[in-house]
């Protein structure tokens, strides 16, 4: 998620858990440790990662439950020993660092970007997917309830602004899942029509809502579908619409670890473009068609027509929020009359 919304989360959680007179120290804590996994992408810059690197290192060991924990008892520890209200209130502090750290992981794993909740280990990045990775209806009842306790300070208003925060942001996170269910729902039943029943697919909300949902599937011949439910305005069977892919250029640079490290981290929904004798591999979780956030040239070819693997690096797509904001809003209201790029 967004900065702004661990910030508000960290500050919550850990109000929520120490005693009224330690509120605001708590919150200022908890907005600090609600940030402190996303800083690894200093190291990482520091020591010149590529691109591949830097991306599929982002969310892992720094946002380790069981590395949080430990990170978490040491922090913990250093504050007892040198700030007097952790010393005053010792189990009640423990509980609002950790808390203020683990919740960051756990609610990144609920974006479609990928989290490694078990590092080191080697399973695939956790990605829940039923949240965007800004969501107002998510972050502004936290918003709403830091500002109150933040006014309030030990008073007993303040409590009830925090409680009432977390349970709204709650509420919201859990029928974003029941929508997630209801789209799945919508696109197995599509899909077992066309006797696709078993190939791998995602769902994922369009920006900024839970309303309007994006369905990839990959199909055996190397290609993607590419489908769109409201469930606002849509009725009836889900429909699809074949998306192109390179699957031969893929093909040939498959065996790259680079390649092989992308497909790991994207659970293998990518699409391969050649582009001015470049390959270019764009994950298809973040974006829509023809648009991608996250896009690597890993390859180019020589005069002879043969393959050679570059170091990896981050192409830029053009893109217009304003544009896509507006269809997205379209196809949220008016269901499949409007088409989506």
């Amino acid at each position: 998620m967004d900065s702004l919304t661990q910030i508000v989360l960290g500050a919550s959680v850990a109000a929520a858990v120490v005693p009224a007179g330690h509120r605001r120290k708590a919150m200022a804590t908890g907005a600090v440790l609600g940030t402190l996994p996303d800083l690894d992408g200093i190291p990482l810059a520091l020591m010149g990662a590529d691109a591949v690197t830097s991306v599929t290192w982002h969310r892992g060991p720094s946002h380790s439950l069981p590395v949080l924990l430990a990170v978490g008892w040491l922090i913990w520890l250093l504050l007892r020993k040198y700030w007097s209200p952790v010393r005053e209130a010792p189990r009640p502090w423990l509980r609002a660092v950790w808390l203020a750290l683990l919740t960051h992981p756990l609610l990144d794993a609920f974006t479609v970007y990928g989290t490694q909740l078990l590092w080191p280990w080697p399973s695939r990045p956790v990605m829940w997917s039923s949240i965007f990775i800004i969501d107002l209806g998510y972050t502004l009842p936290l918003i709403i309830g830091c500002i109150g306790a933040l006014f309030l300070g030990a008073r007993a208003g303040g409590a009830r602004f925090i409680t009432f925060g977390l349970a709204l942001s709650s509420v919201y996170l859990g029928w974003s899942l029941v929508a997630k269910l209801i789209v799945d729902r919508a696109a197995e039943s599509a899909l077992a029509a066309q006797g696709l029943s078993d190939a791998e697919r995602f769902s994922v909300p369009m920006p900024l809502n839970t309303l309007l949902w994006r369905v990839v599937v990959m199909t055996p011949d190397g290609q993607f579908l590419e489908g769109y439910r409201s469930l606002w305005a849509d009725s009836g069977p889900m429909k699809f619409t074949p998306r192109p892919s390179e699957a031969l250029a893929f093909n040939a640079v498959r065996p790259q670890p680079g390649v092989q490290r992308l497909l790991w981290f994207t659970s293998g929904f990518m699409k391969a473009s050649v582009v001015d004798n470049t390959i270019v591999l764009s994950d298809l979780r973040m974006g829509a068609e023809p648009s991608y956030t996250f896009n690597y040239r890993v390859a180019r070819r020589d005069a002879q027509g043969q393959w050679h693997a570059i170091t990896p690096e981050l192409v830029a797509q053009p893109r217009n929020a304003g544009r896509q904001l507006s269809q997205t809003w379209d196809r949220l209201v008016n269901g499949p009359t409007t088409a989506m790029p």
